[in-house]
């Protein structure tokens, strides 16, 4: 189906109204570096948490899924869906002293945490890696997936679908440049709700065209014969080949280890990244953990259906595709009509856009308070507050256009998304521990997080040759077994540097307390010099609220997966299971108080 006029309407109104935003919100954006980076730390916990959720709902997410969905089934989704016991580790255990900490950048953490020379050099060095290579290889792939998009949906050569995408980055650079944070979150509030209601449209429509859930299962069994029942169930079966097959190990790890062991964008050990950046911005402590709580149940209870249900449609009316992330686009332009897909064009616009806008805001964050105004041009070094921040705000537009095109040249040389996931998860194995640690063990210093970072880009480059040069780890299982070893070999390092070097300053240790009053008995020998501070004792109502949000989210998960596949009675069972941990959870919460989570 070609585009039409209305579709060519709404898709000229949705990027004129982007820039407009960044017009309006320009005087706010400019008062300071805090305002540019972080909202002045007065955003509201609904605005925060949605705007992390419009952030990671990106263009490659759907294309990724169905991939997913058409090698593993449904069950392949385990892949992301473990990372939701990370999320509410962020949500209960590390949101209220994010907030607390009072950072503008998760890496400026690491000289408030830390002393001397070798946290100034990890701050340094962190920055510069998360802006530059992890910031843009996030970026890459985002960018070639909205590229698949545009050239399926233009049907336009793949030359002629990047100059749109260079068009897509200017429009975004203008508003961010303009405006910061400001704009990112404004247009992600508008860009979530579009891209929810182009993506359920799509399934609508999708179903239609398969003749319902009766025809899609019908179709998926004549094409695939007896494995295609696989393609429908939650947990895989276990071997090393087939439709919905997963090797035993692959799934362990996936399970037990990738959520707390790996870096992940948006899921990280201890939170961090761009979700850390929602936090410093919440007005304060409870509208920090209500933000990121509301992250959660959006980015995996509500999102993910509408994905799964065209990803398994395509499987039926586009069985077979060389490169199965393709069918999700084509099921766009061969069923949904003149409007709706220009709505659905929109939504990739607004997904694709919300999460480049914050990845070049992110990546800029770093740069300018990480780098430059810690090591080029201090504060001190300008003749009034002013005049600092105004070079600031300077610095920080010109950064952020030199992001935009660092993420563009990355992009081009990229070729799959699952490929770029997968290093990132190899990549950043090892190091979730520590940065968990960090938190609620005095005994971590800046060594422990610089050994387990160089062990883990180490150990990943050296089995990624030694694999090539000879293979020893079977296919079915590499990722599993390159986890584990990356782990493993990450984990003895640290602790063994831990012990060998010595613990942080008492002093950088007591004001760390003072200041963020993390709680738990690895912090006693601290607390008994402050008892002034009051001592945190609810770790075990922390991890108890954890539990119950896991079982909020993945009985609604699950719940709703069942209920719109046609398994009614299952369905409501799950769902009620999923509630009654939400009320539970509440009446938790209720009980201890929002007073210690702050008010």
């Amino acid at each position: 189906m070609q585009l039409h006029l209305i579709d060519y309407v709404l898709i000229v109104a949705y990027l004129a109204f982007s820039v407009t935003i960044g017009v309006l919100f320009t005087r706010r954006g400019s008062r300071s570096i805090t305002d540019f980076f972080c909202s002045g730390r007065s955003v509201p916990w609904w605005l925060a948490g949605v705007s992390m959720v419009a952030t990671t709902f990106a263009a490659d997410t759907p294309l990724a899924v169905t991939g997913i969905v058409a090698k593993n089934g449904i069950a392949g989704n385990w892949l992301w869906w473990n990372f939701l016991c990370s999320g509410l580790l962020t949500v209960f255990l590390f949101a209220r002293l994010w907030r607390r900490a009072e950072v503008l950048t998760d890496v400026e953490f690491t000289e408030l945490r830390y002393s001397g020379k070798p946290a100034v050099y990890l701050r340094g060095f962190r920055a510069l890696y998360l802006a530059f290579p992890i910031n843009c290889i996030i970026m890459g792939w985002v960018t070639i997936a909205m590229q698949k998009i545009v050239a399926v949906s233009f049907n336009c050569s793949d030359e002629k679908a990047w100059l749109i995408i260079y068009g897509l980055y200017a429009v975004t650079g203008v508003y961010i440049i303009m405006a910061g944070l400001w704009a990112v979150l404004a247009t992600d509030f508008f860009q979530f709700f579009i891209a929810m209601s182009g993506s359920i449209a799509l399934a609508f429509f999708s179903l239609k065209a398969v003749g319902g859930m009766g025809g899609l299962r019908e179709g998926i069994m004549n094409i695939y014969g007896e494995q295609g029942a696989s393609f429908f169930n939650f947990l895989p079966s276990f071997g090393k080949t087939g439709i919905g097959m997963y090797p035993l190990i692959t799934f362990l790890v996936m399970v037990t280890v990738q959520w707390w062991a790996a870096w992940y964008p948006g899921a990280e050990p201890g939170g961090g990244g761009y979700v850390a950046q929602r936090m410093f911005s919440a007005k304060n402590e409870k509208h920090s953990v209500l933000a990121t709580l509301l992250f959660n149940v959006a980015h995996y209870a509500l999102r993910p259906w509408p994905w799964i249900i065209v990803a398994l449609c395509s499987l039926v009316l586009f069985p077979h595709l060389p490169d199965p992330e393709r069918g999700y686009p084509l099921m766009m332009i061969h069923y949904l009509g003149p409007g709706f897909l220009g709505l659905l064009l929109v939504s990739f616009l607004a997904a694709f856009m919300s999460t480049i806008a914050t990845q070049v805001n992110w990546g800029a964050s770093y740069v300018v308070n990480d780098v430059y105004k810690r090591f080029v041009a201090r504060e001190e070094d300008f003749t009034s507050e002013q005049a600092a921040q105004r070079n600031y705000i300077f610095v920080s537009r010109v950064t952020t256009f030199i992001t935009i095109i660092f993420g563009l040249i990355v992009a081009k040389h990229m070729e799959t998304v699952k490929q770029a996931w997968e290093s990132i998860l190899a990549l950043g194995a090892g190091t979730g521990l520590v940065l968990i640690l960090r938190w609620y063990w005095w005994r971590i210093n800046a060594w422990s997080e610089i050994s387990s970072m160089i062990a883990s880009a180490v150990l990943f480059t050296g089995l990624t040759i030694a694999n090539k040069i000879h293979p020893f780890i079977p296919e079915e299982t590499a990722f599993a077994w390159t986890m584990l070893i990356i782990v493993g070999g990450s984990t003895l390092t640290w602790l063994l540097v831990t012990f060998l070097t010595r613990p942080e300053k008492e002093e950088t240790l007591l004001n760390f307390y003072r200041k963020v009053r993390p709680g738990g008995i690895f912090w006693r020998r601290i607390g008994r010099l402050a008892p002034d501070i009051p001592v945190d004792k609810g770790l075990s109502i922390d991890l108890l609220n954890w539990f119950l949000g896991a079982v909020l989210i993945y009985g609604l998960l699950f719940g709703f997966g069942k209920l719109i596949l046609g398994y009614t009675q299952l369905g409501i069972i799950l769902t009620l299971v999923g509630l009654c941990g939400g009320f539970l959870l509440y009446l938790s919460l209720s009980k201890q108080g929002w007073e210690r989570l702050g008010k």
